[in-house]
């Protein structure tokens, strides 16, 4: 048995400890919102962010982050990626020499432009690491669906390490080395999916939907190109598998997201409606400043980006982006 503390009670977060708990480990769950750690011990069940799922009676909650992480060898971090930094400075001091942080966040920060392996790196010195991405959606793991997921680590033990405590009989977890790589695909793919959202809106087809995966994966692989990343994790569980899941699948946040706002409703008001966080949103930001740095071109992400910022119409950059000069098709 291993003791394991969750930091984030979102569905995914509470998902991942439900999962280990149901496993034998030792799990405690650090909830931001104090009501949810109440719902969770009270009645177990997160009634905020995985309503009607009955948890692991021996899944425990906390509202002090500290009080989570004492004593465990494992930190599985489920923060959103804007509060990561912040979350995992609030238990610095608690954590041991040889404890194994997962991070299951997928996004980028926006005032430093850093990947979640980057923020960990300088918050914790030294600390093992394991990128957790893949296409999952959290009411389908609950659900037990069979899902593939990867644990990426330059360090291969910690992979497999990583890989022993999540592993199940329908959570098959992959390895990879290639952690930025890992990172730039769980991130990236939330901005075309909300671009697929917006196709959805607007009523269109397969046709441009098929277009929109395929170029999205396009500049995944384009920007990791420029980052350091590997081709071929574009091509796997972390990139293609994730973008096929968020672009098409009715329950990913960023594609309703785009929904919305294709039909008229704006960023504000949806993100004042909804307590959930579409990552997408901080990750277009994010990203076009990155290919800015980078010297290459996002185009379907700097769209999305006039989208939410700018107030950009969606016919008018769909538009736009079919009038650009015609260019040969290639991954560089």
């Amino acid at each position: 048995m291993t003791a394991v503390a969750v930091l984030g009670a979102g569905s995914w977060g509470t998902t991942l400890a439900d999962l280990l708990a149901r496993k034998g480990h030792e799990v405690r769950l650090w909830a931001y919102e104090p009501e949810v750690a109440e719902s969770i011990n009270a009645c177990h069940e997160n009634a905020v962010f995985l309503a009607g799922c009955a948890l692991a009676p021996e899944l425990r909650a906390f509202s002090d982050a500290g009080q989570a992480v004492a004593g465990a060898s494992v930190v599985l971090c489920a923060a959103p990626s804007q509060a990561a930094r912040a979350v995992l400075s609030t238990v610095k001091g608690r954590l041991g020499s040889e404890v194994l942080l997962i991070s299951a966040t997928k996004g980028v920060e926006t005032q430093t432009l850093e990947f979640m392996s980057q923020v960990a790196a300088h918050v914790l010195p030294g600390i093992r690491f394991v990128a957790l991405s893949g296409p999952t959606f959290a009411q389908e793991v609950y659900a037990r669906q069979p899902t593939a997921i990867v644990a990426a680590s330059s360090d291969a033990a910690a992979a497999r390490e990583a890989q022993e405590l999540l592993s199940t009989g329908y959570f098959r977890v992959y390895s990879n080395p290639d952690v930025l790589g890992t990172e730039i695909g769980g991130a990236l793919k939330n901005v075309i999916a909300i671009a697929a959202g917006v196709l959805e809106g607007l009523g269109l087809g397969n046709n441009p939907r098929a277009a929109l995966i395929t170029r999205g994966l396009a500049e995944m692989t384009r920007l990791g190109q420029a980052l350091g990343a590997e081709t071929h994790t574009f091509a796997g569980l972390a990139g293609m598998g994730d973008l096929i899941l968020t672009t098409c699948g009715a329950l990913s946040r960023n594609r309703t997201l785009g929904v919305a706002l294709a039909r008229g409703e704006s960023l504000e008001a949806y993100t004042a409606s909804h307590r959930t966080v579409a990552e997408g949103v901080h990750t277009a930001r994010a990203a076009v400043r990155l290919a800015e740095r980078a010297g290459i071109e996002l185009p379907i992400t700097a769209k999305v980006n006039q989208l939410l910022f700018e107030g950009k119409p969606p016919r008018q950059a769909i538009t736009e982006l079919m009038e650009r000069t015609p260019k040969p098709e290639q991954w560089t």
